[in-house]
């Protein structure tokens, strides 16, 4: 992999692009001196949870037939509050799934990826994030 990042103002404002041409703009806060016209790097991370998870959970679902109609994902994070590096200390994922779906099955794919086969969701448990979720299925609309 090969990521490059770009400064674009006099601030804090940053480009990241992948080897294939994919942007994400990065910022800090206005209290922290940046402009904020990107998501913080650290807000990425998290995004890069529900990303992993989300990819892992509707690969499960499609393998074993399940009709997914809706699919989102929310999270609540919070960080160490008085330390530097302020690490994310605990973040709790929403998984909200719609359509002709198994309840159990969408929970074991849940578990499978947050417990298995999620990278982002183990790097963040090596750095002792304490990860929870839950899992909501509704019938398709």
């Amino acid at each position: 992999m090969k990521i490059s990042l770009q400064r674009i103002d006099d601030g804090f404002n940053m480009e990241a692009v992948d080897e294939t041409g994919h942007k994400v703009l990065m910022d800090s806060s206005v209290e922290n001196g940046g402009k904020n016209n990107g998501i913080r790097p650290m807000q990425m991370l998290i995004m890069g949870l529900g990303g992993c998870s989300a990819i892992d959970v509707v690969m499960i679902l499609k393998k074993q037939r399940q009709e997914i109609t809706d699919f989102r994902i929310e999270i609540d994070a919070e960080r160490e509050k008085g330390k530097e590096p302020s690490l994310w200390e605990n973040a709790h994922v929403k998984f909200f799934l719609e359509g002709n779906i198994d309840a159990d099955k969408a929970q074991r794919a849940v578990e499978l990826s947050m417990n298995k086969y999620c990278s982002v969701a183990e790097t963040l448990r090596t750095a002792k994030t304490k990860l929870t979720w839950e899992v909501n299925v509704s019938p398709a609309k």
